[in-house]
């Protein structure tokens, strides 16, 4: 099993890229598909997080109110500190078990907008960043979903910086270019994958 980190910042396209390698053969684990999982409804997760943060984080039907809760986290890098706390070990150990499902010959992508933040690029064999300037970002943000250019300067500086992604990255892949040249660049990504994990398998 070859574990490939794959992250990059909001805006990056690197769910792009993650769907790319999904459909060259890649185990995608989705991290933030798994944020959403380990705060259902009943969860201990969502439990703390009521405790922290109070009711007015959950809606009425008992989920989370996520945009109460990002209006406190997203302009409070303690009260952003506390909810990663009491995610990211829920979300880490659900990674894990996923991975565990797939084969052992399998190349597990972990799509994780945080994996930096979170300390998992050490437990990845190959780390990938999807980069773009913050400028890049700014207006993807602004005109594909409709952020206010605030918002969107907030929600960047509340993940970590280009300097740091690409300084634990093994491979760096530029997006600023067209859609279809995206998709050339992991096909290439893909056969330096299969490689790699090839060669572990020896």
């Amino acid at each position: 099993m070859l574990r490939v980190g794959l992250t990059g910042g909001i805006g990056s396209g690197k769910s792009t890229v993650s769907s790319l390698l999904a459909q060259h053969g890649a185990v995608v684990i989705d991290y933030d598909r798994l944020a959403r999982d380990v705060v259902e409804p009943g969860s201990p997760a969502l439990d703390l997080i009521a405790e922290r943060f109070g009711a007015g984080v959950i809606a009425a039907d008992g989920s989370l109110d996520r945009p109460a809760l990002g209006a406190l986290v997203f302009a409070d890098p303690e009260a952003l500190s506390d909810l990663n706390g009491i995610t990211h070990p829920a979300i880490r150990s659900l990674g894990h078990d996923r991975e565990s499902a797939a084969g052992p010959d399998a190349v597990v992508v972990h799509d994780n907008p945080l994996l930096v933040e979170m300390g998992a690029a050490a437990a990845c064999d190959v780390v990938v960043v999807v980069d773009v300037p913050v400028e890049v970002q700014v207006q993807r943000l602004t005109t594909l979903r409709g952020m206010t250019e605030a918002d969107a300067r907030a929600r960047i500086a509340a993940q970590a910086s280009r300097e740091e992604r690409t300084g634990a990255a093994d491979l760096v892949i530029d997006n600023t270019g067209p859609q279809d040249e995206l998709a050339s660049i992991v096909g290439g990504l893909w056969d330096e994958l299969v490689s790699r994990a090839a060669a572990k398998a020896v």
